[in-house]
């Protein structure tokens, strides 16, 4: 099956790609393709494109990888919607499955909680003061320590 795809070239750090029409089952960097359809430089965002020879391989029935079928919707070279590449989500209850959540207090009992505490005897906040080494007290020695 033939497929429009990118061709990484040029430098590192200086990302370029072509766009060729190649084999399926050909390597992105195996360098075997049947022509060069244009060429896209990331940095400047535009691509030089050969409309007419793209058009062409896409009668024969060559497909368009997903990120090449994106940019030829965007400069206008094919009709249609973009494909959405990211990873499709796991489903709500396969994800509770996997990472079950704890189970809460029942509301009647949480009602029946709070309805018994009083506010006044509500414990009230205590604040915990370090003591620095020189107040610190000593620790008491038992007699057992004392012994050994």
């Amino acid at each position: 099956m033939l497929k429009l795809r990118l061709q990484r070239v040029g430098r590192k750090n200086d990302p370029s790609f072509r766009v060729v029409v190649t084999e399926s089952q050909n390597g992105p960097k195996s360098g075997n393709f049947l022509e060069i359809l244009g060429s896209y430089d990331a940095r400047q965002g535009v691509p030089q494109l050969k409309g007419d020879r793209i058009k062409h391989w896409l009668s024969k029935g060559a497909l368009a990888s997903d990120t090449v079928h994106n940019m030829l919707v965007r400069f206008g070279q094919l009709e249609g919607d973009k494909i959405n590449m990211l990873p499709t989500r796991k489903p709500a209850e396969v994800v509770a499955e996997v990472a079950p959540a704890p189970e809460a207090p029942a509301p009647e009992v949480v009602a029946e909680a709070t309805a018994e505490t009083p506010v006044s005897e509500a414990p009230a906040e205590v604040v915990v003061e370090e003591a620095t080494p020189e107040e610190a007290p000593a620790p008491e020695v038992t007699e057992e320590a004392k012994a050994e």
